[in-house]
C-alpha cells in the first residue's frame, strides 16, 4: 500500500471541493473570496507531483495573492503553521537586523504603475510578459524610466531601480539610498519566505523574473550574476532546493558556480544548451518560444544538475575509458627511458619515480640522458634544474650526441671527422630543444609549473609529458627550517600534477648520512634524506649506488653503478641493472645484473 501524501492531504483538507487532475489540485481560491472577488472561475491551483521540486506550490490563477508552499498557505489562510507539512517547532527564525525607516515610497510606486504606456505594454508583451504580471509585481513608469520596486521583508518599498527602456546601462535608484546597497538588491525578496520548505529560482535581471512569474513559477532576481556574492546563504536556509538560472556568458556562469560552491548541495544549476547563443536569457527564450515557453522552461528545470562535490558518474566512466585508451596508446608505450632493463623493471617511465644516490654518483647525468633521449623521440620533457645550470646540461648532452669530450666541443684543432660529429651533434641538439625545456627558476611554484605543463602540451600536441626535478631537496619552499613539511607539500603537488596532466616524473633525491657521517651501502627506502612522504607518494623509489671507490684511481670508464628498485606500487623490488659510465661523454651504458 502506498503511503498517503501529506501535502495532498493538507491542501485537500483546507480547499473544500478541490479536484485533482493532471497533477494539479484545483479549487475556488479562498483568498479571492477574502478580497470580495469570489466567482466560479477564480481558481487556485496546487502542483501535486512528489517527483517535482515544486510539489505543493500553490498560486491563484488570477494573481490575487503571491503563491508559495504549504507553510505560506497556512499563514495566508490564518491557519496554525503546525498543520502544514514540514512544520518545525524548533526552527529558529532569526529576527531581522534591519531597522526599517518610517518613510517608504509605496505611494510613489503606486503612482508609477498607473503611468505604463501602451508602447511599454507592447515591449513587455514581446517578452511574453502580460499586463497582469506587471500589475502583480507593481512595475511602473515615471515618464522616462521603468521603475522596478524592491520590496523588503516588512512588505514596504524603500527604493526602486529605474531603468531606461532603451538603454539598460542608464539607471538610477529612486528612494532611500541605503536600500540601494548590494545586500538589499534582491527583487521579489519576499518569495524566499513564501517558498519555505520548497523550491525557488534565482535569475539574473528583473525582466527574466517577470517571465518566470508569467508561467507561475516563484523566484527572486539579482541585477547581475556578480551580485550573487552578496546573497548570504543564511537567507536561503529554509529552502529545500535553489535553482540558479543566469544569462549565458562566461562571467555569469563563473559567478553562478562560485555561488553554488558556497551554498552547497541544495543548488541545482540550470544550464543553457550548447547551441544557445551567447547572452541567451529567459526573456529572449520567451520571445523565441512563444506559447511553448513554459514547456521549454520546465524542460530546463528537469535537466538541471545538482551542484555536487563529485563529478557525475557519466563523466567518471568517460574519464576512465579515456585513460584506458591513453594507457593502451602509442604515446603511453613510448614513455620509456631507453634502458631496456630499467623499462622492463618499471614497465616504462610512468607516475612519480624518485631516485636517490650518493653525491657525485651520476644521478643528474643519468636523468639528463633519459630526458634528452625522450626529447629526441619527440616526447615533451621539462627539466627543472637547481644543480647544474642550463649551459652545463646542454654541453653534456652535446658531448654524448657528438661523441666528443668537453674540451673538444669548446676548442679548435678538431680533425675532419670530429668536426662532422660536432656539427651533427649540434644539429641534433637544436632539433630536440623544442621538446626539451630547461627551467632554472628558483622561485618556482606549483601554479607556475601548471602553466609550463599546459604550454608544452599544447605546443607539442602531446597527451603525455615527462618532468625531471633535479633535485627534490632544492625545490623552493618558504622556511629552510621547515624542510620536511616543505618537501611533503611539494610531493602532494606532484601527485596532483601527475593526475591533472597525465605527467610522469623523474625526481632526484638526496640520501641521508649515518651517525658516523658515512652513507648506508644497503639500498632501502629509509635511506632517503628527510624522506617524509616519499614512501607514500612515489610510484617507484630507486637508489643508485656506486660500486667504485672514490679514492681509487681506476679509469673512469670502468666505474659501475648499481640501480636498485627499493619500493614500487606495482613492481617487484630488487636490482634493476648495473650502469657503466660512458667516459668522457657524460652518459651511461646498461649492463646485465651480475
Amino acid at each position: 500500500m502506498s503511503r498517503p501524501d501529506p501535502v495532498l492531504e493538507f491542501y485537500s483538507r483546507h480547499l473544500p471541493g478541490a479536484k485533482l487532475k493532471n497533477n494539479f489540485l484545483t479549487a475556488a481560491c479562498p483568498f479571492c473570496t477574502q478580497q470580495g472577488k469570489s466567482g466560479p472561475t477564480r481558481l487556485l491551483a496546487v502542483l501535486i507531483s512528489p517527483e517535482s521540486a515544486f510539489h505543493g506550490y500553490f498560486r491563484c490563477l488570477h494573481r490575487c495573492t503571491p503563491g508559495g508552499f504549504s507553510l505560506h498557505f497556512a499563514r495566508q489562510a490564518r491557519l496554525s503553521p503546525s498543520l502544514a507539512p514540514g512544520f518545525d517547532p524548533d526552527r529558529d527564525y532569526t529576527a531581522s537586523k534591519v531597522h526599517y525607516p518610517i518613510k517608504n515610497i509605496n505611494n510613489d510606486v503606486l503612482g508609477f504603475t498607473s503611468k505604463l504606456t501602451a508602447d511599454l505594454l507592447i515591449r513587455f508583451a514581446a517578452m511574453g510578459i502580460s499586463k497582469a504580471v506587471l500589475e502583480e509585481m507593481r512595475i511602473g513608469f515615471n515618464g522616462r524610466y521603468l521603475a522596478y520596486p524592491y520590496v523588503q521583508d516588512d512588505g514596504n518599498c524603500y527604493a526602486a531601480r529605474c531603468v531606461h527602456p532603451e538603454r539598460a546601462d542608464d539607471i538610477f535608484w529612486h528612494g532611500d539610498e541605503e536600500f540601494s546597497a548590494p545586500s538589499f538588491r534582491i527583487f521579489n525578496l519576499q518569495d524566499i519566505a513564501r517558498c519555505e520548505n520548497g523550491s525557488l529560482i534565482i535569475v539574473e535581471g528583473e525582466d527574466n523574473l517577470l517571465a518566470l512569474r508569467q508561467i507561475g513559477l516563484p523566484g527572486i532576481a539579482l541585477i547581475a550574476a556578480a551580485d550573487l556574492v552578496y546573497l548570504e546563504a543564511e537567507r536561503l536556509a529554509w529552502l529545500k532546493t535553489v535553482y540558479v538560472c543566469v544569462n549565458k556568458s562566461p562571467e555569469s556562469e563563473t559567478a553562478a558556480r562560485e555561488f553554488a560552491g558556497r551554498l552547497g548541495f541544495k543548488v541545482r544549476m540550470i544550464r543553457w544548451p550548447d547551441a544557445a547563443p551567447r547572452h541567451c536569457c529567459l526573456t529572449k527564450l520567451a520571445a523565441e518560444q512563444g506559447n511553448t515557453f513554459q514547456k521549454a522552461v520546465f524542460r530546463l528545470i528537469r535537466e538541471a544538475k545538482s551542484f555536487s562535490p563529485f563529478s557525475s558518474p557519466e563523466r567518471e566512466f568517460l574519464h576512465f575509458e579515456e585513460q584506458l585508451q591513453l594507457e593502451g596508446g602509442a604515446g603511453h608505450a613510448a614513455m620509456r627511458s631507453g634502458f631496456a632493463k630499467l623499462d622492463s623493471a618499471l614497465g616504462g617511465i610512468h607516475g612519480i619515480n624518485i631516485m636517490g644516490g650518493l653525491p657525485k654518483a651520476g644521478k643528474s647525468c643519468f636523468f639528463i640522458q633519459i630526458a634528452t633521449e625522450m626529447a629526441r623521440r619527440r616526447l615533451p620533457v621539462i627539466y627543472y634544474d637547481f644543480e647544474n645550470g642550463r649551459q652545463k646540461i646542454y654541453q653534456r648532452t652535446l658531448c654524448r650526441l657528438a661523441r666528443l669530450n668537453s674540451e673538444q666541443i669548446r676548442g679548435s684543432g678538431l680533425t675532419e671527422d670530429e668536426q662532422v660529429r660536432l656539427r651533427d651533434g649540434k644539429n641534433e641538439l637544436n632539433k630536440l630543444l623544442p621538446w626539451f625545456r630547461v627551467v632554472t627558476d628558483r622561485k618556482l611554484t606549483p601554479e607556475l609549473m601548471r602553466s609550463h605543463f599546459d604550454f608544452l602540451r599544447r605546443e607539442t600536441g602531446s597527451e603525455h609529458l615527462m618532468v625531471v626535478i633535479d633535485s627534490l631537496h632544492k625545490l623552493p619552499f618558504k622556511d629552510f627550517a621547515e624542510r620536511r613539511t616543505g618537501i611533503d607539500a611539494w610531493l602532494r603537488q606532484l601527485e596532483s600534477l601527475r593526475d591533472e596532466f597525465n605527467a610522469s616524473f623523474l625526481v632526484i633525491s638526496e640520501l641521508t648520512r649515518r651517525e658516523d657521517g658515512q652513507y648506508d651501502q644497503q639500498p632501502q627506502l629509509g635511506s632517503f634524506k628527510v624522506s617524509g612522504d616519499i614512501e607514500y607518494s612515489a610510484d617507484n623509489a630507486m637508489v643508485l649506488l656506486p660500486q667504485w671507490d672514490p679514492f681509487n684511481r681506476e679509469p673512469a670508464e670502468l666505474r659501475l653503478n648499481d640501480l636498485w628498485l627499493v619500493a614500487s606500487r606495482e613492481h617487484s623490488p630488487g636490482l634493476v641493472a648495473s650502469y657503466q659510465l660512458d667516459y668522457p661523454y657524460w652518459g651511461f651504458t646498461e649492463k646485465q645484473p651480475a
